[in-house]
């Protein structure tokens, strides 16, 4: 053989390395591998070329013809058993979704939630319905008769949001729902269901990412809901409580908050001057007994606050004019008197919050 065919089929070869134990210097070669031809592409069946088409059609913004073409092909499947029934509902909701017409891709969405609950577009579905409620809960009018936009939607949205909540429990987009719900009724100053609405966060979610911005919205909300002394200042009690509890998880953010020790003082003057508000509410009824006991409660519950040495000045007063109310009621030790001056040197401003129209008529709570 000459060197050059030598040459030649040397190169139709692939030295390969020894195996171990081989012996050293017995080289071995491999025989050439073919050459393997590429696979040619699985060819579409008729469903799957339809559902390429809507979503060719859905990203070049043509909505209208998506739907066509997804209604003449659910006319002829649906009910059937083809796979692709499922995703011809979700394409056709995003279609009408496309086009304004929110409320009816709903029933498309819901047509695959519940019919099609193992289908992999059964997750994105409710994800389109959230999108919905994000909508209605901005301000979109649900349409009405002829169309016209006239009816509030925030119903369907909350019943959105309730629905998310039953269908995937404890998943992340039930998370993003409830607070999407809760921070609309913040925004719309809806107070008491903000508060309601964030409680049942945390009481759902005790480990969500969230829960943090959830604790703290509950706390601002509840402290939005006290109008003055004039009114009710029970709810300043729970925001009390609100900020213990956040101060104790979140220390440091309670600090950048202002959710410290600071606002709990004034807190405390606010429900100091409703009970203050509260005897002299009694006292102008000519009701000095109701009055005395509020204002020794009110010493005793509040003894740092400024409203306390108001609080014992009145007291004082009635007992002078009223010696057999002061002989009957129960006195208010010396001690207790001292413990309230020497703690009421330390004067918080009280919240500042709009005063009542309705005071003198409406009875004040204690």
């Amino acid at each position: 053989m000459c060197a050059g065919s030598e040459s030649s089929a040397f190169a139709q070869v692939k030295i390969v390395d020894e195996p171990a134990g081989a012996a050293a210097g017995s080289g071995t070669v491999a025989a050439p591998q073919p050459v393997r031809a590429a696979s040619a592409p699985r060819t579409l069946n008729v469903d799957e070329q339809a559902m390429l088409e809507a979503r060719r059609l859905l990203a070049s913004l043509q909505a209208s013809r998506a739907e066509d073409v997804l209604d003449a092909w659910l006319e002829r499947n649906a009910g059937g058993q083809s796979p692709q029934v499922p995703e011809a509902y979700y394409l056709r909701g995003n279609a009408k979704l496309a086009q304004d017409d929110e409320f009816e891709a709903l029933y498309d969405y819901e047509e695959v939630i519940k019919n099609y609950p193992a289908s992999e577009f059964f997750v994105t579905s409710l994800e389109r319905e959230l999108d919905v409620a994000k909508l209605y809960f901005g301000g979109r009018r649900k349409p009405g008769l002829w169309g016209i936009r006239m009816d509030d939607g925030t119903g369907v949205a909350e019943e959105i949001v309730l629905r998310i909540n039953e269908r995937m429990p404890g998943s992340k987009l039930a998370e993003r729902a409830l607070m999407t719900m809760a921070d609309h009724y913040a925004s719309k100053r809806d107070l008491p269901m903000a508060v309601e609405t964030y409680d049942t966060f945390v009481k759902l979610y005790p480990r969500s990412e969230l829960r943090q911005k959830a604790m703290q919205r509950r706390t601002y909300a509840t402290v939005a809901q006290f109008k003055g002394p004039a009114y009710d200042s029970s709810i300043l009690t729970d925001a009390s409580i609100q900020i213990e509890n956040f101060q104790l998880e979140y220390p440091g953010v309670a600090q950048e908050a202002g959710l410290t020790d600071g606002l709990q003082a004034r807190l405390d003057e606010s429900r100091a001057a409703s009970m203050l508000n509260t005897a002299q509410w009694y006292l102008r009824r000519d009701d000095p007994v109701s009055a005395r006991i509020t204002l020794v409660r009110l010493v005793k519950r509040h003894p740092k606050t400024a409203s306390a040495q108001e609080a014992l000045t009145l007291i004082a007063t009635i007992d002078e004019k009223h010696p057999a109310i002061a002989g009957d009621a129960q006195p208010l030790t010396p001690a207790a008197k001292e413990e309230a001056k020497e703690e009421a040197k330390q004067e918080s401003k009280p919240i500042t919050t709009p005063a009542s129209s309705e005071g003198e008529q409406e009875k004040p709570s204690t």
